[in-house]
């Protein structure tokens, strides 16, 4: 397996949207990056499409921010993003 490096956690996840609030904690992400979303049964990877902080597309966020992003199954509170 690719090596991952963790860059943050869910904080919630709004089904009708299927975007996951994640707090960035370490690092950075930008469109285009590979991550992989595990926890107690989440697991899955997918490409970073789009990111937004209050309704505002953003290409990168740093650690500190809190985003919103679009993702492909379902996500729960404190289930880990990793970049790969």
């Amino acid at each position: 397996m690719a090596e991952k490096q963790k860059v943050g956690d869910v904080f919630t996840y709004f089904a009708k949207a299927g975007v996951a609030g994640i707090n960035v904690t370490d690092g950075f992400l930008e469109i285009g990056d590979k991550i992989l979303i595990r926890g107690h049964t989440t697991n899955f990877e997918q490409t970073v499409e789009s990111m937004q902080i209050e309704h505002k597309l953003i290409q990168r966020a740093e650690a500190g921010q809190s985003i919103g992003m679009k993702v492909k199954d379902r996500v729960r509170p404190q289930d880990v993003v990793y970049k790969v």
